[in-house]
């Protein structure tokens, strides 16, 4: 049996605002809207969804595959907004980046401190 990931919803306190923040800050096309949805697409046929909800929201965390190029510009937009980052899930190592697996790592907060991050390379694919 063969099967892909297609979408995944995201919920948020205000879907426009963190559809256009995670568009931005990847470099991606703005946000489409699909029903009530703010949909982010991804070039392997992923799409994040983004949809309102009232009351709190339960942080999630969503990592992005990124090349190395790419991570640069992701970094300074990171660091031109302000945004606080750590180069670990646990929130140890304020200010800083990784290099897991030989590659290079971030974590950031959207604006409903869902966890984002991204990294240049998988998992387990190298040393580190």
């Amino acid at each position: 049996m063969a099967a892909q990931l297609n979408h995944t919803i995201v919920w948020s306190s205000d879907q426009t605002k963190s559809a256009r923040f995670l568009a931005e800050m990847l470099g991606r096309p703005e946000p489409v809207r699909f029903g009530h949805f703010d949909v982010v697409e991804f070039d392997n046929g992923v799409s994040l969804d983004f949809a309102s909800v009232e009351g709190p929201i339960r942080p999630q965390h969503y990592a992005f595959l990124i090349s190395e190029a790419d991570f640069d510009t992701v970094l300074t937009r990171i660091r031109k907004r302000g945004l606080e980052h750590w180069a670990d899930p646990m929130r140890h190592h304020p200010g800083e980046i990784n290099h897991n697996d030989g590659g290079r790592g971030v974590y950031f907060p959207d604006p409903d401190d869902h966890y984002l991050e991204v990294i240049t390379r998988p998992y387990g694919s190298g040393t580190g």
